[in-house]
C-alpha cells in the first residue's frame, strides 16, 4: 500500500465538527450518486439537486456555520465563468433573431439535404471543426445556433443534437489549447507537446469513433421519422429561419423526463415518446405552420434585419477573432459585443428591453446552474471532500498494481474527471500517482498520456459550465442527455486508452 496523505481542511472555515477521512470519502462518493440519481431518474431537476444534495452532504461532512462562505467563495470563482455565459447566451441570441445564420441554415440545409444522418454528421464535423479554438462555450454556441433549426423542421430529437457535439468536443478536449493536457504536463514539469504529440493516433480512432456514433444516431433517427424528409413542406428554402435560444425560439421548455409537450413545429424533448413518434406525428401540417408566426422559425419576424447583415456579420467575426486571440477576459467580449449589437440592431429603447426580455428564461437557465454548481463545488473543497478522495484512491491501489499505474490512470480519469474539476485531478491526484508509478519504471509523460484520455466523459460533466450551457441552448434536461450520452463517452475514452497502450506510448507494465 502507498503511504497516506494527510487531508487539510481550510482554516478560515468554521467547522461543526471534522470527520475522519474515510467518513468524507463515503460522503464523497454518496453525495456525487445522490446527486447523479436524482436527475437522472427525473425526480429533480439539475439546478435544485446541486443545491440541496450538497447542502445535506455537507452539514453531515461538518461544514457547520462555515458552509456559507464555502460556498459563497466558490460562486465568486464562478463569476466570470456566469457572465461569460449570460452575455454568450444573448449576443447569439441576438444575431440568430435579426437573421444572421438563416443564410447559414439555408447553404447547410442544401448541402446535407433532408436526410437525418447526414443531418446527424454534419453536426459531428461542424462541431469537430469548432473544438479546435479549444473552447467548449464557442463551440456549442455556434453548433446549436447553426443545427437546431435543422433539427426541430426535421421533426429530430434535440438529444442527438447534445450528445453529438459533447462528444466530439470532449474528444478534441486534449488538444494542448484545451486545458487538460497543458495542466497535466505542468503538474508534472513536461513540455505539452510531449504529452500530446505521441497520442495524436489515440485522437483521430477517438474521432472515427464519434463519428460512428453520429452515423449510428443518425440512422436511427431516419428510421424514427420514417425515412429521409421533404423540407419542402415547411415553406422551402425561404422557409428555413434560425432557431432559437429565448422562449420565441420553439425549442420548447427545459422540463424533466416526463414532459412531453410538443414544440418547434412537433419535436418532442422526451425521448422516450421521440422513439415511437410517426412520421404524422413530427409532420408541420398547414395548421402547425400557422404557428411558426411567433417563434424564430418565423423567416417573417419583426426582429429581422437584413439591412445590417454585413455590420452583423463583422461584429460576429471580431467576436470570435477576439475569443480565440485571448487578448481580454471573454467575459468582456461578449459584454461588449451585445451592447454593441442591441444599439446598433434596436436603436429603440423599448426595444432593447423587449430583445433583453425575449432571452431572459434561456440566460436564468444557464446560469442559475452554473451558481449552483458553486454549492457542489463549494463543499466539495471547503469539507476537504476531494482532498480525502484523492488520497483514499491513491492508497487503495496495492503495491502488486504498480507496474499497471499508467493503465490504472487512464481508467480513473473517467469517473476522477466526471465528478471533480481538471484542476483537482492533475493538481492533486496525478502527481501523487507519477511518483509512485516512477518506482515501477514508468516515465511521468506515460503517466500524463494515459491521464488525459477521460476528457471525453469530463466534458459531460455538470461541474463543466460548457455542458449547461448546451443543454440550456437545446432545452434539454441534462438527464435525457446523460442517458445517452455517457456510456458512448466512456467507450469513446477507453479506446483511446486502448490505442495509446497499442503503440506504445502508454505502457501496459512498468
Amino acid at each position: 500500500m502507498y503511504p497516506p496523505t494527510d487531508v487539510l481542511l481550510a482554516a478560515e472555515y468554521t467547522l461543526s465538527h471534522t470527520p475522519s477521512d474515510g467518513i468524507l470519502v463515503a460522503l464523497g462518493f454518496a453525495m456525487i450518486l445522490s446527486f447523479m440519481a436524482l436527475i437522472m431518474v427525473g425526480r429533480s431537476t439539475p439546478m435544485v439537486a446541486l443545491i440541496l444534495v450538497p447542502t445535506v452532504f455537507g452539514l453531515l461532512a461538518g461544514a457547520g456555520l462555515g458552509i456559507g462562505d464555502m460556498v459563497l467563495d466558490a460562486i465568486g470563482d464562478m463569476a466570470s465563468t456566469a457572465a461569460l455565459l449570460m452575455f454568450a447566451i444573448m449576443f447569439f441570441g441576438i444575431m440568430i433573431n435579426v437573421g444572421l445564420f438563416d443564410p447559414l441554415i439555408r447553404v447547410i440545409t442544401r448541402t446535407l439535404g433532408d436526410d437525418p444522418a447526414k443531418v446527424v454528421l454534419g453536426t459531428a464535423v461542424l462541431a469537430g471543426v469548432v473544438s479546435l479554438d479549444g473552447d467548449g462555450s464557442t463551440t456549442f454556441i455556434i453548433t446549436t445556433s447553426a443545427m437546431l433549426p435543422i433539427y426541430l423542421r426535421l421533426g429530430m430529437s434535440p438529444v442527438v443534437l447534445t450528445v453529438v457535439a459533447g462528444l466530439i468536443n470532449g474528444t478534441m478536449n486534449i488538444l494542448p489549447w484545451g486545458g487538460p493536457t497543458v495542466r497535466a504536463a505542468t503538474a508534472l514539469g513536461l513540455d505539452p507537446s510531449e504529452v500530446f504529440v505521441p497520442m495524436i493516433p489515440s485522437l483521430v480512432v477517438g474521432v472515427v469513433i464519434v463519428f460512428f456514433f453520429a452515423w449510428s444516431l443518425g440512422v436511427a433517427e431516419r428510421r424514427r421519422l420514417g425515412g429521409s424528409l421533404d423540407t419542402s413542406r415547411f415553406g422551402g428554402e425561404g422557409g428555413t429561419g434560425s432557431g432559437g435560444t429565448g422562449p420565441r425560439g420553439g425549442t420548447g421548455r427545459q422540463g424533466n423526463s416526463d414532459d412531453r409537450t410538443p414544440t418547434g413545429g412537433g419535436v418532442l424533448l422526451d425521448d422516450r415518446e421521440t422513439r415511437t413518434a410517426d412520421l404524422e406525428h413530427v409532420s408541420l401540417s398547414s395548421e402547425a405552420e400557422s404557428d411558426l408566426t411567433d417563434t424564430m422559425l418565423d423567416p417573417h419576424r419583426a426582429t429581422l434585419r437584413p439591412r445590417l447583415i454585413w455590420f452583423n456579420l463583422i461584429l460576429t467575426v471580431v467576436v470570435m477573432v477576439l475569443l480565440v486571440a485571448d487578448i481580454f477576459p471573454l467575459a468582456f467580449v461578449f459584454i461588449v459585443g451585445t451592447g454593441l449589437a442591441l444599439a446598433v440592431n434596436f436603436p429603440d429603447v423599448k426595444d432593447q428591453a423587449t430583445e433583453i426580455l425575449s432571452h431572459s428564461s434561456s440566460i436564468v437557465g444557464v446560469v442559475s446552474m452554473v451558481l449552483a454548481a458553486g454549492v457542489l463545488v463549494g463543499v466539495f473543497t471547503g469539507t476537504g471532500m476531494v482532498e480525502a478522495m484523492a488520497a483514499w484512491i491513491t492508497q487503495i491501489i496495492p503495491s502488486s498494481m504498480g507496474p499497471y499505474l499508467a493503465v490504472i490512470t487512464g481508467v480513473l480519469s473517467i469517473p476522477m474527471t466526471f465528478f471533480m474539476s481538471n484542476d483537482a485531478f492533475y493538481f492533486g491526484i496525478l502527481p501523487v500517482l507519477a511518483e509512485s508509478a516512477t518506482h515501477f519504471g514508468i516515465e511521468p509523460v506515460e503517466m500524463a498520456r494515459a491521464s488525459i484520455t477521460g476528457q471525453p466523459v469530463h466534458m459531460q460533466s455538470p461541474l463543466v459550465p460548457a455542458i449547461l450551457l448546451l443543454v440550456s441552448l437545446t432545452k434539454v434536461n441534462l438527464g435525457d442527455h446523460h442517458k445517452k450520452v455517457l456510456w458512448r463517452a466512456t467507450v469513446v475514452s477507453l479506446v483511446m486508452l486502448a490505442v495509446g497502450v497499442l503503440i506504445g506510448v502508454i505502457p501496459l507494465a512498468g
